[in-house]
């Protein structure tokens, strides 16, 4: 059985639909990724799914209960953090970490928890004065104290720094480790695609597609890019004519070649048959990016 079955989710506020049928699945000890851009309904849906919106239409079954119907049930089964949760800003660590344990009837040891996730040496240190970093580790830690199931995620790196971003990603990749489902909610292609399974494409409240990053930029038309800068000049038919190019463009002294899996070599012999030496050379492989802006026409 799924950890989560959406089944034509719908949902408005006013007279807007901000969720229009909705359909997925998310199988066991999964990171199942929901992208889009901001306003595209990935946070409605996961609140819906975490029990704290009522859909308007459509069937959620979260570890095969209702989320609204057995909201009691499912609360010690699954661990949200949310965008932009707040606590007070003089509770200390500690005091948040006894708060939320008071909540469930079997929660984790919060002290060993604290450890894993690096919150040891903030023991003491008030809210207020954690960093971006820290208060992402201490919000993975509120939303797995309860031992949960199922963690929801949603919008967990934003406002960090590159280094606090990998680190929180080490985190999710632990979370998962330790037998929890993941549910990541972000509008980030890369931290998508270094950490889930599986993808959610939304867009305009509806489902684009759903497929593994390595699939979603295949089925997008995946090509590989080589930009150089040659030490002579260079006729562009030179490498037009090559069968494996698709484009070549200019951008200022530099040469950005794109083309099939086997363009690299092929553009290199023809550079070296014709004695023509690529400076600054680098090869880019199509991303999670590319493959969202080409499925949605959207800018991620």
């Amino acid at each position: 059985m799924p950890v989560i079955e959406v089944t034509n989710l719908r949902k408005r506020y006013g007279g807007r639909t901000v969720v229009h049928d909705v359909s997925f699945t998310v199988e066991r000890g999964e990171i199942f990724g929901i992208i889009g851009p901001n306003g595209a309904g990935k946070t409605t849906t996961v609140e819906c799914i975490g029990g704290l919106r009522r859909p308007d239409g459509g069937r959620i079954a979260v570890l095969g209960l209702d989320p609204g119907r057995d909201r009691t049930e499912l609360r010690p089964r699954v661990g949200v953090q949310l965008q932009d949760g707040q606590l007070p800003e003089k509770l200390t660590v500690r005091e948040a970490l006894e708060l939320y344990s008071s909540f469930y009837a079997d929660p984790a040891d919060w002290r060993r928890l604290a450890g894993d996730l690096g919150l040891a040496a903030t023991h003491g240190t008030r809210f207020g004065k954690l960093s971006g970093g820290q208060r992402q580790r201490l919000s993975i830690a509120l939303a797995l104290i309860g031992n949960p199931r199922l963690a929801i995620l949603d919008e967990l790196t934003t406002g960090l720094d590159p280094h606090a971003r990998r680190d929180t990603w080490q985190l999710v990749e632990q979370v998962r480790a330790g037998g929890v489902t993941v549910l990541l909610v972000s509008h980030f292609m890369d931290e998508a695609e270094r950490l889930c399974d599986r993808i959610a494409v939304v867009d305009g409240g509806r489902l684009v597609t759903v497929d593994t990053p390595a699939g979603l930029v295949a089925r997008a038309g995946g090509e590989q890019r080589i930009r150089f800068r040659p030490a002579t000049p260079l006729d562009d038919r030179l490498l037009t004519d090559l069968p494996q190019v698709r484009a070549v463009t200019r951008q200022g002294s530099q040469v950005v070649v794109a083309g099939s899996d086997d363009v690299v070599p092929a553009v290199t012999a023809a550079l070296a048959r014709n004695q023509i030496v690529a400076t600054d050379l680098r090869v880019e492989q199509s991303t999670l990016d590319d493959a969202f802006i080409a499925l949605t026409g959207g800018q991620p």
